[in-house]
């Protein structure tokens, strides 16, 4: 009977390490992106183009580097150009927003002067 309990506890213990094992096919892959922000870094004006998924009712967020939002976008087009002018040298997050609030992608930019 012991050596019962010990096959069954190692079999068990090896049905849990390949579950440990197993990759999530989606955690792999590469994720399209919807909006393209260029040039990085910036220097006078950066550029976000869609590359598919327009929508008008998208809003872009912009944050600096300690989180406090510099800008928001609330009517986009297709390309839209953003001139720094009013941005210091550093990095910022974008946040692509749909109508109800929620993140439908974000990424960086690098703004020098």
């Amino acid at each position: 009977m012991k050596r019962f309990y010990y096959i069954l506890i190692l079999l068990i213990g090896l049905n849990f390490t390949t579950f440990a094992q197993t990759k999530n096919p989606a955690q792999g892959e590469p994720v399209a992106k919807l909006i393209k922000p260029y040039p990085i870094p910036a220097t006078t004006s950066i550029n976000f183009d869609f590359l598919y998924g327009y929508d008008k009712s998208y809003s872009i967020q912009i944050y600096n580097f300690m989180g406090k939002k510099i800008l928001e976008i609330t009517k986009m087009l297709p390309r839209m150009n953003l001139p720094l002018d009013e941005f210091y040298r550093g990095i910022y997050v974008y946040q692509l927003r749909d109508k109800e609030g929620k993140i439908i992608e974000s990424g960086k930019f690098q703004v020098v002067k």
